[in-house]
């Protein structure tokens, strides 16, 4: 764990990013319009915001220092990046992708790494179940990636996600008890997943390196749980709302996780699916200002 004590780290105002997909941007294949970089970054940079999230492969340039070169010319520092592994197939090494990425984020700028349990299928709307040698090797790949990355002063954290192999609150328990990479709290996937991410802010404070903030509509959410939607349906639904907009404790989760002195990002990701070219100023800006000014009054009321 990241933590820092409320006289050393940053002021919580210099710990807040965005990410691409709250512009609609996703690494899905047919997910929806895919906005440019020149777009999504000046919107970004328009709002006040000063740091980002790499996004999907291809949305910025391949290189690293390219990569921190466009961000910079957007006055954006490189927060890192979402990484898909594969971590329970015994004929798959997730190593090397991990130890790719990481030079590329320390071309970058970049101290943090998003990991995700990914199943070797394409998008989120399924996932296959795993036998314990399975969950063995996938706990034990965590750990070694945890080390690859630390090495190299970048810290890691598992991302439990909607479709993948941690997702649900079992999964989330099984990776908290059985390994000992940091998590990434992101409050959405979590609610949708049957985790409370409230709890998880109050009791495992200590494991969480890294925070995506999301608003989820429960009743929408609901009909994820129960099968009724997949989930690249339900976000084109609008499951995600304007932190405060939703139904998840955004206010409490902030400061339960300032008091125990989290000194990470809180990366802000209202994921949406866009079909047609947005008007500039409008949605999906509307939507993170909204956000930025709802985290900024639960920090400072």
């Amino acid at each position: 764990m990241t933590l820092g004590t409320t006289t050393t780290r940053p002021p919580l105002a210099d710990r807040v990013a965005v990410a691409p997909i709250s512009w609609g941007v996703s690494e899905v294949p047919g997910w929806g319009l895919q906005l440019t970089p020149d777009r999504v970054l000046a919107e970004m940079r328009d709002l006040g915001v000063t740091a980002a999230e790499f996004g999907p492969d291809g949305f910025l340039p391949h290189e690293p220092a390219e990569k921190a070169r466009v961000l910079d010319q957007y006055g954006m520092r490189a927060v890192g990046g979402f990484v898909p592994v594969v971590l329970h197939d015994a004929a798959i090494d997730p190593a090397p992708v991990v130890q790719r990425a990481v030079k590329a984020s320390l071309a970058a700028g970049a101290t943090r790494m998003v990991l995700a349990a990914d199943t070797g299928q394409v998008g989120y709307d399924s996932r296959p179940e795993l036998d314990g040698a399975q969950w063995e090797r996938l706990l034990a790949n965590l750990d070694r990636l945890d080390r690859i990355a630390a090495d190299s002063g970048i810290v890691a954290a598992i991302h439990p996600h909607v479709g993948t192999l941690v997702e649900s609150a079992d999964d989330v328990s099984r990776v908290l008890a059985g390994c000992g990479i940091g998590l990434c709290l992101d409050t959405g996937h979590l609610l949708i997943g049957g985790s409370d991410p409230v709890e998880l802010a109050v009791r495992h404070a200590d494991r969480i390196t890294h925070v995506h903030l999301k608003d989820v509509r429960i009743d929408v959410a609901r009909r994820v749980q129960s099968g009724e939607l997949g989930y690249t349906d339900a976000v084109g639904r609008d499951m995600y709302a304007a932190l405060g907009a939703g139904d998840i404790d955004i206010r409490r989760i902030v400061t339960a996780l300032e008091d125990a002195g989290y000194d990470g990002y809180y990366v802000l990701e209202q994921d949406i699916v866009l079909t047609d070219e947005p008007a500039p100023g409008s949605d999906p800006v509307d939507d993170v200002r909204a956000s930025l000014a709802f985290l900024t009054a639960t920090t400072t009321g």
